[in-house]
């Protein structure tokens, strides 16, 4: 829900309509805006949405980046604002970041640069981290794989193109970054995807791209038109990297540290695990991510006093760990290269360099001097830079917090009515949002579920769905919002972090499985694992998992069964005796015991039918349909449901409540 009619109603406010003129006009290159931590998401659209220049929202952490683009995505257009991660390692660590975190980092570089269909993004959200730490000159121009539907490719080529963008080639795919080939199937795992895809190949033809699920690399239904695979890293082994990289191998071949191993690895063509902290010996150049950013962007640092101790702490944290770690790797104490070009910039050298290119600097303090434009002296500079800024004060408040004092909560509405003012109420789910307004409604407070793209009028009280953690008051504008974070005095539960499921009990992990491990095939019973082999039959070239069962006959050879890698599913852990015995392929022994396993089913199956019955004979209590009190719980819970709990919840529910209630005698709860 996009809530173009409350942004359109702060842009009104006085002072932040003089911000949005600044901005239009770029007469203030360096601005300090004082108001409360609530309102600059809405801030932020409302610049956004009136101005044409692009934005740069930095934050002192991920959480607070993470929060502030997940507001600004309530506010804004769809795909119009973006979250730049920074690197979870620091720049000279021997460690390269996760390849989700690259692909997308990649994503946002290219549609900055012009080299995404999507256009490039009108809000770019970063924590400060991502400001400071230099990379690579022009990873916006690394495209990635494309694969479409009904397109000719060679399985070789594409192959060869995932590896060069730095993905592994697998026997099985489990992790963002890799891939395999089995005949005329590729599975590849995108890093910016939440499962991997299934490539089917009819020919050189892709006939199909699916989904599927790491915990039994069986397909969802789930087709895709194409897939883009994101490179892995941001450091790609090209030809002009392998040729520095031989150069320094000579060079440092006996220097202490296994710099000269390391660069012979990468001269071989190998991805060396943090060979990112050897950029700057490897590439042209490095750059910041304001030189990617266009010119007539405005930065704005969202807590100034936060960003700037919290650049000082990087800053010092990564010259402590580059001054240790390779001293210590040299000989007589020194460096035994020259790895600065890496290092975090400071906040004042990345200020410099963003108004030398024409781009506005703006901090957004919590601060308050008093209403009004107002010049601060040089002592109270908060962006480190010695100069005397100008200054807007937006007058608004915070609003109260009732920790679950919903009469409270509910008279501070009800007076903000009575005052002719723009009251909004905001949750961050449906049914929570309906319950709030069934709650304002019991208490003879006009409500209505407003339309998100007119402005909230005046007289009732419009609810709306956002993600917006705190409420806060503009004066100017008599306008007071109101959130569900307010009324419980908790934050809300990120429900949009993305999980990747768990592996289902007994699943089989060829990599993990030792040779004699018993096994069980569905239709062969249970086997020893032997190995994995790769076979070519009729010009295709597959994995096997072989499994071996009892001889069929006396004296003769175990027989042996290859599982082709795409139907694991078929095969599971054993979970019996410790050592069991082997059943014969095409025997009776499988079959026996299947048998007795559905005969003992059946028993089962019969006293539950007898259990029921008798149930279904006695008089319960029937439960009443779901209330406000209900959806309410269940709207806060912290988790999302999975489709089966989803099924078995719905089914729990309407087995409570099929009983009239005119034939109730015995208050006794059914049992389910």
């Amino acid at each position: 829900m996009i809530l173009s009619g409350l942004v359109d109603l702060v842009s009104s406010e006085p002072v932040v309509a003089q911000a949005i003129d600044h901005c239009r006009r770029r007469r203030m290159p360096a601005l300090d805006i004082t108001l409360p931590e609530p309102v600059r998401p809405l801030f932020a659209a409302a610049l956004a949405e009136g101005t044409p220049r692009p934005l740069l929202l930095v934050t002192s952490t991920f959480r607070e980046a993470e929060a502030a683009s997940a507001a600004l995505g309530s506010l804004l257009p769809e795909q119009s604002v973006v979250y730049f991660p920074a690197w979870e390692t620091l720049p000279h660590e021997r460690l390269s970041p996760r390849s989700d975190t690259v692909g997308r980092r990649l994503a946002v570089l290219r549609r900055l640069v012009g080299n995404d269909p999507l256009g490039p993004p009108r809000v770019v959200v970063a924590p400060v981290r991502a400001l400071l730490q230099p990379q690579v000159v022009g990873l916006g121009a690394l495209l990635p794989v494309r694969i479409a539907v009904g397109a000719d490719y060679d399985i070789t080529d594409v192959a060869r193109d995932l590896v060069g963008a730095a993905y592994t080639r697998v026997d099985l795919v489990e992790r963002r970054g890799e891939f395999c080939v089995r005949g005329g199937i590729v599975d590849v795992f995108p890093p910016t995807l939440e499962h991997p895809v299934r490539i089917d190949f009819f020919g050189d033809t892709v006939e199909e791209i699916r989904t599927f699920s790491v915990a039994d690399q069986r397909s969802f239904d789930v087709t895709l038109p194409e897939i883009i695979a994101s490179p892995c890293r941001e450091l790609l082994v090209t030809d002009q990297v392998k040729a520095r990289a031989a150069a320094l191998a000579a060079q440092y071949a006996n220097t202490p540290g296994n710099l000269g191993e390391l660069f012979e690895r990468i001269a071989a063509g190998h991805a060396v695990d943090g060979m990112e902290a050897l950029a700057p010996v490897l590439v042209d150049g490095m750059e910041l991510l304001i030189d990617v950013m266009p010119p007539d962007t405005t930065v704005l640092l969202s807590d100034p006093e936060r960003i700037r101790t919290r650049a000082h702490e990087l800053v010092t944290t990564s010259e402590e760990f580059l001054n240790a770690s390779w001293a210590a790797a040299a000989e007589g104490g020194r460096e035994p290269i020259d790895l600065a070009a890496s290092a975090y910039r400071s906040l004042s050298e990345v200020r410099a360099q963003a108004l030398g290119r024409g781009q506005s600097w703006w901090s957004l303090s919590p601060f308050s001097v008093g209403p009004g434009e107002v010049q601060v002296p040089a002592a109270g500079d908060r962006d480190g830079s010695g100069a005397t800024l100008p200054t807007l004060v937006v007058d608004a408040q915070e609003a109260p917090v009732w920790r679950g004092d919903t009469g409270a909560a509910v008279a501070a509405v009800a007076d903000s009515l009575r005052a002719g003012h723009h009251t909004v109420l905001i949750a961050d789910s449906p049914g929570l949002a309906k319950r709030m307004g069934e709650v304002l409604a019991e208490a003879d407070v006009p409500v209505a579920q407003a339309d998100p793209t007119v402005p909230p009028p005046s007289g009732v009280v419009s609810v709306l769905q956002a993600d917006l953690r705190h409420g806060f008051s503009l004066p100017a504008i008599t306008l007071d919002v109101f959130t569900a974070g307010d009324l419980s005095g908790q934050r809300d539960t990120d429900k949009t972090a993305r999980k990747l499921p768990a592996r289902r009990k007994n699943q089989i992990d060829p990599l993990e499985l030792s040779a004699g491990d018993p096994v069980v095939h569905e239709q062969h019973g249970v086997g020893r694992y032997v190995e994995m082999v790769r076979r070519t039959v009729a010009g295709a070239t597959r994995e096997y998992l072989v499994i071996e069962y009892a001889a069929s006959k006396r004296g003769q050879p175990a027989d042996r069964l290859y599982v082709p890698m795409d139907q694991l599913h078929l095969v599971t852990r054993y979970v019996g005796g410790e050592n069991p015995t082997l059943d014969r392929m095409g025997g009776a022994d499988w079959a026996k015991r299947t048998s007795r396993a559905r005969k003992a089913v059946r028993q089962i199956a019969a006293e539950l039918i007898k259990l029921y019955a008798a149930r279904q004979a006695s008089r319960g209590y029937a439960f009443t349909p779901d209330t406000v009190w209900q959806r309410e719980l269940e709207d806060g819970f912290a988790y999302v449901e999975t489709p089966d709990q989803l099924s078995a919840i719905t089914e729990v529910k309407a087995d409570m409540e099929p009983v009239s209630y005119t034939h109730l005698t015995l208050p006794t709860k059914r049992i389910v």
